[in-house]
């Protein structure tokens, strides 16, 4: 029988992630349950202060409500130019939470007339852990690049269209869902607890 994780979001491509990475670690071990199999569960409001401590909030509240050990994340773009924003606001950047074209359009706006050279940025996640018993794991992974001047692709979400990662002269957005699992926030982030995920729930047996 497979042992229960709970994905502490609604975010579809956030799932999607999850789900790719954790069930290749765990050999399918692991059975990830979406957030909205749970009748009157809801996306728990980011009051934190970090990325970890918004995705701790997120995990312990699911774990809490469900008695199922729960995993989340927080995570965000932070832009050199703009002193680290949208940092933990990213989502909301725009004043409008989940309005990815009005981020997207504000980012672009802000960074206007900042030359190429100074257009650094870099993604960070923190994927949290929680069983029902209090036990908690969190581990934060960056993923570096720079803005563009416009969005380019359709891969991705969020701000995707407009990060190139280090090193490449593509967006996050054309990238496969594979290439962009090896090297991104979420993808290293997961990779890095995905070990206490098997060893907490008992392995792989």
């Amino acid at each position: 029988m497979s042992k229960r994780l709970v994905i502490a979001t609604r975010n579809a491509g956030k799932i999607a992630e999850f789900r790719r990475i954790l069930d290749a670690i765990s050999q399918g071990a692991v059975e990830l349950v979406g957030l909205g199999e749970f009748e009157n569960l809801v996306d728990v409001e980011e009051t934190g202060a970090t990325f970890e401590e918004n995705a701790l909030l997120k995990a312990r509240y699911t774990a809490q409500m469900t008695g199922l050990p729960s995993i989340s994340d927080d995570s965000g773009l932070c832009v050199d130019a703009l002193d680290g924003a949208p940092g933990i606001f990213s989502a909301r950047w725009a004043g409008a939470h989940g309005n990815d074209k009005a981020n997207l359009e504000k980012i672009l706006e802000e960074l206007r007339d900042v030359p190429d050279r100074e257009r650094g940025a870099h993604f960070i996640c923190a994927a949290a852990l929680v069983m029902p018993d209090g036990r908690e794991v969190v581990k934060e992974e960056r993923f570096e690049g720079s803005i563009l001047r416009s969005p380019v692709g359709d891969q991705g979400f969020g701000y995707d269209p407009i990060f190139s990662p280090l090193g490449m002269q593509i967006s996050s957005a054309q990238m496969s869902a594979e290439e962009k699992d090896a090297v991104s926030h979420r993808g290293k982030s997961l990779r890095a607890i995905a070990p206490h995920v098997i060893e907490m729930l008992g392995g792989l047996g």
